[in-house]
C-alpha cells in the first residue's frame, strides 16, 4: 500500500529526497513554490549551478573546469549545456539586438575583392554567427588542443569540456563587454570588425589565463609554449574550415549552372 513515505511511482520506501531504486523526487503537492522550480529549471536551471557556474568562470575559468573534471559537480551547470546557452544568448543579441549582421553585409558590400553577394553573406554569416560556430567546432579544437596539451594528463573527451569552459569564458566576454561597446557608441561596421579582430586578439592571454589556473603547477613558460601551439593549431584549422566552405559553395553553384555562379561574382 502506498503511503507518504513510499515513492510515488515505484511504491518504494523512501528516506531521502529521491527514491533509491527510480530516482524520482519524494512527493510535492503542486504549488506556487513547484511552479516557480519548474520555471528555473526549465529556463535556466539556476537551482543546477547556471549562474553560479558563469560568476565562477568569470573569476578563474581554469580553476572551475579543473574542479568540474575533478568531481566538485554538484553546484555546476553542465559545461557543454552552458556554452549552448551562452552561444544562444550570444547570438540573439548579435543578430536581433545590435543588427550585426546587416551592418557587416554594408561593410563587406564596399571592400575591394570582397563584394560579391557570395562573399558578403559568408563573411556576414561567420561573423554574426562566430560563437555558435566555435561550439559546433569543439570537437575540433579539443583534438588541437589534445595534441598541444599532450601528457598532461587529461583525455580528448575531457578537452572537449575545458573547450567548452574557455568558450563560455569567451562567450561570456563578448556578452558584458564587446556587445555593449558597440551599443553604447553605436559604432559604424568598419569598426565593427576592428572591435572584432581585436577580440581575437585577446584569446591567447584567455587560454594562458585559463591554461595557468587548469594547471596551477606547471611552469608559466611550459603553459604559454603549449598555447602557441595549440593556437597555430585552430588558427590552421580556422582557415582550413573557412576555405572548404567556399570551395563547397562554388562547387554547388557550379553543378546549379550559369545562374548561380552569378553568385560569385562582383556586384
Amino acid at each position: 500500500m502506498e503511503t507518504e513515505n513510499n515513492c510515488h511511482n515505484c511504491d518504494i520506501p523512501m528516506t531521502g529526497n529521491f527514491c533509491s531504486n527510480c530516482g524520482q523526487k519524494q512527493y510535492q503537492r503542486i504549488d506556487g513554490q513547484y511552479i516557480w522550480t519548474e520555471i528555473q529549471e526549465t529556463i535556466l536551471h539556476t537551482n543546477k549551478g547556471f549562474l553560479y557556474s558563469i560568476f565562477e568562470i568569470i573569476k578563474n575559468p581554469g580553476k572551475t573546469a579543473r574542479e568540474f573534471l575533478d568531481g566538485k559537480r554538484v553546484k555546476h551547470y553542465k559545461p557543454l549545456m552552458l556554452a549552448f546557452v551562452l552561444s544562444g544568448i550570444n547570438a540573439f543579441i548579435s543578430l536581433r539586438i545590435l543588427g550585426l549582421m546587416d551592418k557587416l553585409r554594408v561593410y563587406y558590400s564596399a571592400t575591394p575583392n570582397m563584394n560579391s553577394e557570395f562573399m558578403n553573406d559568408y563573411l556576414s554569416f561567420f561573423s554574426s554567427y562566430n560563437s555558435l560556430i566555435m561550439l559546433l567546432l569543439l570537437p575540433i579544437f579539443a583534438v588541437f588542443t589534445k595534441i598541444a596539451f599532450k601528457k598532461w594528463g587529461q583525455n580528448y573527451y575531457e578537452h572537449i569540456v575545458m573547450n567548452s569552459y574557455i568558450l563560455s569564458y569567451f562567450t561570456i566576454f563578448s556578452i558584458i563587454v564587446v556587445f555593449p561597446i558597440i551599443f553604447i557608441y553605436k559604432i559604424d561596421p568598419e569598426n565593427i570588425v576592428l572591435v572584432s579582430s581585436l577580440q581575437m586578439l585577446i584569446m591567447p592571454f584567455i587560454l594562458i589565463w585559463f591554461y595557468k589556473g587548469f594547471y596551477p603547477n606547471r611552469p608559466f613558460r611550459n603553459i604559454i609554449w603549449k598555447v602557441c601551439i595549440s593556437m597555430i593549431l585552430i588558427l590552421l584549422g580556422y582557415i582550413a574550415i573557412i576555405i572548404v566552405g567556399i570551395i563547397i559553395g562554388f562547387v554547388i553553384a557550379y553543378a546549379q549552372g550559369p545562374e548561380a555562379m552569378e553568385y560569385f561574382k562582383p556586384q
